[in-house]
């Protein structure tokens, strides 16, 4: 097992992240504001979806990002499926990961950095093993291995699997890779699910079928 990443390679990461963070802004910018009067005219106020996720050494913080779904609810009162609540501009938001783009504000305050272990539910913090808990010595990313292998795709275990590889081996040269990979993945589409919860069990659910927490 590797130890814990140092302070001083952990500020170069930083500085690199609000180096490209701050071009990333002047492209994309245009971009956000258009997808946002298409999510205003598609779904409505508000634009952005906010929800508190878990970050470095377990702070909590609040992830931003452009509406994709409606809150349509059925005769219940309860929220329809996310496949049938995300359409119009919805799955080509995500299809393209333009709604994440609003996460560049979370790099630049220093919340997420550009890679690094996907920020997960705080519901799920005491699902995670030991070694899954590696993940909070890093800072949580925009991007990381498991977008690239997989993404929601991918089974539990492989995605936690895969945070802390990348918290045991990180490198400058690693997050180029995964950043370079990870703009193939988005022009290409692929690995995205507009209804995870259709496909597998959240976490919590799942692991709670098998183990206690620790």
């Amino acid at each position: 097992m590797s130890g814990r990443p140092s302070p001083a390679r952990l500020r170069v990461k930083r500085a690199v992240d609000v180096l490209l963070v701050l071009a990333a802004l002047v492209l994309t910018t245009p971009v956000v504001a258009v997808a946002a009067l298409l999510v205003l005219a598609q779904f409505g106020s508000p634009v952005f979806f906010s929800q508190v996720r878990t970050g470095r050494h377990g702070r909590p913080f609040r992830i931003y990002k452009l509406r994709t779904m409606s809150d349509e609810r059925g005769a219940d009162g309860a929220l329809l499926p996310d496949g049938v609540r995300c359409r119009g501009v919805g799955p080509v938001l995500r299809r393209l990961s333009i709604d994440e783009l609003p996460q560049l504000w979370n790099v630049l305050r220093g919340d997420l950095s550009l890679v690094g272990p996907r920020p997960l539910l705080p519901r799920y913090d005491p699902w995670y093993t030991d070694q899954e808990r590696r993940r909070f010595l890093m800072p949580p990313g925009l991007t990381g291995l498991q977008q690239i292998s997989g993404r929601n795709t991918l089974r539990w275990d492989d995605r936690l699997a895969l945070d802390t590889r990348y918290v045991d081996e990180w490198s400058l040269r690693l997050d180029l890779w995964i950043l370079v990979r990870t703009v193939g993945k988005v022009l290409r589409g692929t690995g995205v699910v507009l209804d995870p919860s259709a496909h597998m069990l959240d976490l919590d659910q799942e692991r709670q079928l098998t183990c206690l927490p620790s």
